[in-house]
Order: structure tokens, then sequence, then C-alpha cells
């Protein structure tokens, strides 16, 4: 596999990490660079090392990884999702401020974008590739695609009339809905 074919690999894989990033740095509202290097490095562990597992399970698991990554992933964002949304509509005194995203919630995440990788990795396995340059090349693409999204985010997220919590909540649900449609009716 060449390293212009590994890296758009890892540019696919790393869309779903910058697009829930941005969600991440809406919620977030200030950039503070390490808590934004603390998001990075978990979903970009998350897709690198997704890959790595799919890949040493191989050819045996792979039907049964293909018949429900969607829905994994579909249900893990809109839970978070909705999640976000009903906080949009409850009245809190608090800003909404990183606090409230915590490393459980961090870490979800960083499993629901990265289901397609493990899909990725049993890819590999077939075409009995190599694992270690291509999951660290995704670590590093994920994790470049990630601080980006978390510091648009934050911009974004600093514009007062906007109600923050629901647009991230939404850009989730979407994110899981897109997942769901490509791995069922678009397959």
């Amino acid at each position: 596999m060449t390293f212009l074919t590994i890296l758009m690999i890892a540019v696919g894989l790393s869309m779903d990490s910058f697009s829930v990033s941005i969600s991440s740095g809406i919620f977030m509202r200030k950039f503070r660079l390490k808590e934004a290097l603390k998001i990075a490095l978990i979903l970009a562990l998350f897709q690198g090392g997704m890959t790595t597992i799919g890949w040493a399970l191989g050819i045996n698991f792979s039907e049964y990884i293909k018949a429900v990554d969607h829905w994994i992933a579909f249900v893990l964002l809109s839970y978070l999702g909705g999640k976000m949304i009903f906080e949009a509509f409850k009245k809190r005194e608090d800003a909404c401020d990183l606090t409230s995203l915590s490393n459980k919630t961090i870490m979800t995440l960083g499993l629901a974008t990265s289901i397609d990788a493990l899909a990725v990795g049993v890819g590999m396995a077939f075409l009995k590739s190599g694992i270690i340059f291509p999951s660290l090349i995704i670590f590093l693409t994920t994790f470049l695609f990630s601080i980006c999204g978390l510091y648009f985010g934050t911009k974004f997220g600093r514009i007062k009339w906007v109600n923050i919590e629901l647009i991230g909540g939404l850009i989730l649900i979407g994110i899981g809905v897109k997942i769901l449609l490509e791995h069922t009716i678009f397959a």
C-alpha cells in the first residue's frame, strides 16, 4: 500500500473525528491547549488503535464487524447528541464549559468515531499489508484534524445568540445518521 493511499484512508477516517472535534470545540467555547491535546489524543488513539485491533482480528471476524459497526456508531453518537440537545434546553446557571466534557464522554466519542477504523484494519489484513505505519499515519492525521476541529469549534462557539449545545448535539446525531445510511441504504 502506497503512502498516498494510506494518507487518503487516514483523511477519510479522520473526518468523523474532525466533525466531533468541531462539536466539542463549540461545547468548550474557549480553546485550551491542554484540554484540546487531551481530546485530540484520545480520538487519535482510538482511530489508530481500532485500525490495529481490526487488523489483528483479520479475516475470522470481518463479517460480524461489518454487520453491526454502523449500528454501534449510530447508537453511541445519537445518545451523546441527544444528551447534548437535552442539555441545550435545560436551564443552567453555569456557562457551558469544558468540565461538561467528561473523560467518559470523550472516550465514548472516540469509540463511536473509530468503529469504521476497525473495519479498515480488517481490510488491511485481507491485503496482507503491515499495520504499524498505516496506524501511525491514521493516528497523526486524526490528531491534527481533531486539533483543527477543536480550534474552529471554539471560534464558532463564541457567537452569543447561537444555541451551542443544540448545534453540537445535532452534529453528532447527523454523523451517526450519515454512518448508518452509508452502511445500509448507500452500501
